[in-house]
């Protein structure tokens, strides 16, 4: 595996389905890490534009998405703390609006603490896969319609969620300290 000069390691460019996914997965987890790294808590604080979104509400907000899908969903367990101590019907953005409380440390280890729960969560699910469809593997959990995500599907959604917020990462950092970068 090789790293860019970011610290991230690159996917692989020539392997199968299921080693392409987590390494795009592991490339856009290492990109928030990066666009996040260094930032005191006043720099993970700062807002732009008319948006109130920043990068400690990102990580925090990941960290969340990281426990929902593939503990929650993929393994049908219950929300650890702090996700289960939230009445998210009186605040359905608690971890947005929260994050800047946090100490940086705290909610970049909470971020941390999440993906390694998820790289755990994932290892479970495709040990106990069918091993001709590992990607295939269904969720514990069911929609209202009974349907059940794959796993190929929540790899494929949390590519997407990385993606779609290191977007935001981007401007965020540029406007904190000029930093740019792909």
């Amino acid at each position: 595996m090789s790293v860019d000069e970011q610290g991230r390691p690159e996917p692989p460019i020539a392997a199968n389905e299921e080693e392409t996914l987590i390494g795009f997965l592991e490339f856009q987890r290492a990109t928030l890490e990066w666009k996040t790294r260094g930032l005191d808590a006043d720099g993970l604080a700062r807002t732009t534009a008319a948006s109130a979104m920043t990068l400690a509400g990102l990580l925090k907000h990941m960290a969340y998405v990281e426990d929902h899908w593939f503990e929650g969903w993929m393994l049908d367990a219950a929300k650890p703390p702090p996700w289960s101590e939230v009445d998210w019907a009186a605040t359905p953005d608690w971890e947005w609006e929260t994050a800047v409380q946090d100490a940086p440390d705290e909610v970049r280890a909470l971020w941390a603490s999440s993906v390694g729960h998820s790289r755990a969560a994932l290892q479970t699910a495709l040990t106990s896969a069918d091993p001709n469809d590992r990607l295939g593997t269904l969720a514990k959990r069911r929609w209202p319609s009974g349907e059940r995500p794959s796993l190929r599907w929540i790899l494929v959604h949390m590519i997407e969620e990385y993606a779609r917020h290191n977007g935001h990462a981007d401007v965020l950092r540029e406007f904190v300290d000029g930093q740019t970068g792909e």
